[in-house]
């Protein structure tokens, strides 16, 4: 039985390996989108996960079904289309490991899933629903994606929302923030990074995860702060959860990686996210900090998923 939903984006990133004389990346792809990354991440703790989404009838779009597959998600929800080629995503990444992307996505395949591809009955026994905000850039899959938003509150299905704001897709910064601002207003779950809080409202994380707690009744928020941690507040509690010390090599999907930890705890407790105690929120704080810190000793997303055995005996 399907346990958790996704929604978005299935992506080619190409990551820089090393750099020739001329400043030019030597570079390597790996499988990635947000939507895969979350998945693959709740699927390697025994989540099972299932996808709608879309690649092109390509070499790309087959090597990235063929890497969730192998991640254990049901991946008989992603079409593949012969009209679009899979999108890329080619990323540099700075000293401390952080990175920047530019895309091929004019239109990539997964922004034109449309919304009578859904099945949604694959909703129905399903305990999550995800979904980011690069699903809600443009049109066919923009109104696919609310389709699935719609049809899981109809089903009093828990909604996660991860903004992963990527500025080169917007138009503008008003049309990304109007957008982002309607997945606040659908999320029970709202998992956000401090440079969101930052775009959103020009606050820190403490006080941008408040205001989704007080103005959107978000039941639960879960803002990552990088190298600075995490902090999880529902009505009943905040806690901040430190990182591990590591070497970091590649941030991309770390967020991800997170969100799909602090989903196979927060699902393992069987209780509403509004209920969850301090020390109940430290403990799947502290996991997905953990496994979101693992990945980050890795390139790509997908594959940085780590056992969690390795993140147990880090905790």
């Amino acid at each position: 039985m399907i346990e958790v939903v996704a929604i978005g984006e299935l992506i080619i990133d190409f990551a820089p390996v090393s750099v020739d004389a001329d400043g030019y990346p030597t570079i390597a792809a790996k499988a990635g989108g947000a939507t895969g990354n979350f998945a693959a991440a709740c699927a390697k703790y025994g989540v099972k996960s299932y996808i709608y989404g879309k690649v092109g009838d390509d070499a790309f779009g087959k090597l990235l079904i063929n890497s969730l597959k192998n991640a254990a998600v049901d991946t008989s929800g992603i079409i593949e289309d012969k009209t679009v080629f899979t999108t890329l995503a080619f990323v540099t990444i700075d000293e401390t490991g952080d990175r920047s992307f530019s895309f091929s996505r004019k239109p990539g395949a997964d922004a034109s899933l449309q919304a009578d591809e859904l099945n949604l009955s694959h909703i129905d026994s399903a305990k999550l629903l995800h979904f980011g905000l690069i699903p809600l850039t443009n049109e066919p899959c923009r109104s696919a994606t609310k389709k699935a938003v719609e049809y899981a509150k109809s089903t009093e299905t828990l909604i996660l929302f991860d903004p992963n704001y990527r500025p080169p897709l917007w138009n503008s910064e008003k049309e990304a923030k109007k957008h982002m601002l309607w997945g606040f207003e659908q999320a029970d779950i709202v998992k956000i990074s401090d440079d969101e809080i930052d775009f959103i409202w020009g606050t820190k994380a403490e006080e941008g995860a408040l205001k989704l707690l007080e103005e959107y009744k978000t039941k639960l928020v879960m803002a990552t702060c990088g190298a600075k941690g995490a902090y999880l507040l529902n009505k009943t509690a905040t806690v901040h959860i430190s990182c591990p010390p590591v070497k970091v090599v590649d941030t991309t999907g770390a967020g991800d990686v997170f969100a799909g930890s602090a989903v196979y705890q927060i699902l393992k407790h069987q209780k509403p996210p509004e209920t969850l105690t301090a020390e109940e929120l430290m403990q799947i704080g502290r996991f997905a900090v953990t496994a979101a810190s693992i990945s980050t000793q890795t390139h790509g997303g997908l594959q940085s998923v780590p056992a969690e055995v390795e993140v147990l005996n880090m905790m």
